[in-house]
């Protein structure tokens, strides 16, 4: 059996991933980067999340978008070694 690698959106639901998306881009970004009318004409998260639970295509490309973000906000944080104090 091979491990399989942790999956990142386990334990988030689409509210705080739509929320951290529209924090992150703005919702006129948001539209840019996926182009569906809940981000284009009166965004909101609740009307974002009613058509999202119906449209599993969209929620795919909500959640890749999402991933995508994680990524390069890690890209961009500062590089932390956690190396052991000087012995004295």
């Amino acid at each position: 059996m091979t491990a399989q690698p942790d999956n990142l959106l386990h334990g988030l639901t689409l509210e705080a991933i739509v929320t951290a998306l529209s924090e992150h881009y703005g919702w006129e970004g948001l539209g840019q980067r996926i182009n569906i009318r809940c981000f284009t004409s009166e965004p909101s998260v609740a009307s974002s999340l009613k058509f999202l639970r119906k449209t599993p295509w969209a929620r795919e490309k909500v959640e890749s978008l999402y991933l995508f973000m994680l990524r390069e906000q890690r890209r961009a944080a500062p590089t932390v070694h956690n190396f052991p104090p000087p012995r004295s």
